[in-house]
């Protein structure tokens, strides 16, 4: 555990100045003692201080190493066992879809960042964004694919379905200074049908696996006319380190870099990916 947290080295160089310190207090304190009652009295006081507490510590850390490795290997088995079940499962595909609905946002999950790190916002435009000659998603334009026209959503607030499109303008900031395009997201208030297929993202966490730092979702792609669900992802991520944040470190941004760690393994743009290959854009 320390050495996840970088204070391995120096617990280490502190533990050694304490004995070379109590060591030298030690022959010092028996030395200048006069008689053999007194050396041995001094001496033995003087082991008491120091030897009490670093063996108080041993004890302590022991126990806290006893405990982290029994946590630990109930998270791994239990992880492993909740990846048995993870993957892709697409059961039909649908061509040429314009847009989209967003069903279901329910929680925060450290599986699917996109929607963790920045919000419903940031869910909507990933779907939004055009991609580039590699492949990734961009802001920019041109983009060489583009990405879905529109996606709705209905506002908690009123219950009204709001649809979001992708405005492509030069940012205040920059204006007379470029004439390049950034996406900005638009929204008015959805008219017509809502779309016939949907996005429904769950955080599908128990409560005793995110005590262990194991982290899971569901993502599904719904036929809203038939209430069909025609394929879903489901991912699991484990923190090995039980969430120690020693010498800042950040548990999740961690664990998703972490070969392993994650089932499938955790790759950026994913959600998008996925829906991407079940709902295929249509081209313009």
């Amino acid at each position: 555990m320390l050495e996840l947290s970088g204070w391995g080295d120096i617990l280490r160089g502190i533990v050694m100045l304490y004995w070379l310190a109590g060591a030298s207090l030690f022959y010092f304190s028996v030395k200048k003692s006069s008689t053999r009652i007194g050396k041995v009295v001094s001496g033995a006081i003087v082991f008491f201080i120091f030897g009490f507490f670093p063996l108080k510590w041993q004890i302590e850390h022991a126990l806290a190493v006893r405990d982290h490795k029994a946590r630990l290997a109930r998270a791994e088995a239990i992880f492993n066992e909740r990846c048995k079940t993870a993957g892709e499962r697409i059961y039909r595909t649908v061509e040429g879809v314009e847009g989209l609905m967003l069903l279901k946002q329910d929680a925060v999950d450290p599986y699917d960042d996109e929607f963790d790190l920045g919000g419903v916002d940031s869910y909507i435009k990933i779907f939004l964004q055009g991609r580039d000659e590699r492949g990734y998603l961009v802001e920019k334009v041109p983009a060489t694919k583009s990405g879905y026209a529109y996606v709705d959503l209905l506002d908690p607030w009123d219950g009204k379905r709001y649809r979001y499109t992708a405005d492509m303008n030069t940012p205040p900031e920059l204006i007379g200074k470029t004439d390049e395009k950034r996406l900005v997201i638009k929204r008015e208030p959805a008219s017509g049908n809502a779309p016939r297929y949907g996005v429904a993202y769950d955080d599908i966490t128990t409560p005793e696996e995110r005590a262990l730092w194991i982290a899971g979702n569901s993502l599904k792609v719904v036929d809203t006319l038939t209430n069909e669900v025609i394929a879903e992802r489901v991912g699991y991520m484990i923190d090995k380190a039980l969430g120690n944040d020693g010498g800042a470190r950040q548990p999740w941004t961690f664990a998703r870099k972490t070969p392993g760690w994650s089932c499938p393994h955790h790759a950026t743009e994913q959600a998008r990916t996925f829906v991407e290959k079940v709902l295929k854009i249509m081209e313009k």
